[in-house]
């Protein structure tokens, strides 16, 4: 798939991210980019191992030869790695079953920059054309920076749900597309 160059609401340009499709080495960057506990935080608090990445690029990659639209890789405006932002169906018998998820993990080093923003933006342009009607995202009920980048979307605040695994409460915030 293309790279794509988000826009605002107003139409205006964000930073000047890329999305594309994981490939296999994508699997060692993530797990470098998110070997950190404060990254980590909100989901599950450890980065896991190498062998959870090369799984998940993997899928990511039959999800966008699927379905239009996966975790796609997030690239800086110098085209390094910071990072993954897309959507997936809800992967989990609990929560917002058969909805898409939309959502987002940067490096430590990318927070603050507007990247998230810009990369959801992206994501919601190519989950549209992919013919996607609504999309939510589950935000642990602590989060607030991925909170302020869903109100930033448009995203409204619905239902909570909690973990039957872990016992994590998280709001799911929705959006009409």
């Amino acid at each position: 798939m293309a790279d794509a160059s988000p826009r605002n609401d107003a139409g205006a340009s964000g930073p000047a991210v890329r999305l594309r499709v994981p490939t296999d080495e994508d699997a060692f960057v993530w797990h470098r980019l998110f070997d950190d506990p404060e990254v980590m935080e909100f989901v599950g608090g450890w980065s896991g191992e190498r062998s959870t990445y090369e799984e998940l690029t993997a899928r990511q990659r039959r999800h966008d030869a699927e379905l239009g639209f996966c975790m796609w890789t997030l690239l800086d405006p110098e085209g390094e790695p910071i990072g993954f932002a897309g959507a997936m169906p809800w992967p989990r018998e609990w929560g917002p079953t058969g909805e898409i998820e939309i959502g987002w993990r940067l490096a430590r080093s990318a927070w603050g920059h507007g990247y998230a923003t810009a990369a959801a933006r992206a994501t919601l342009e190519r989950v549209r054309e992919a013919g996607v009607r609504s999309v939510v995202a589950m935000i642990d009920i602590r989060n607030e920076r991925s909170m302020a980048v869903a109100r930033r979307l448009g995203m409204e605040r619905a239902e909570m749900f909690t973990s039957p695994s872990t016992g994590v409460t998280a709001y799911c915030y929705r959006l009409t597309l």
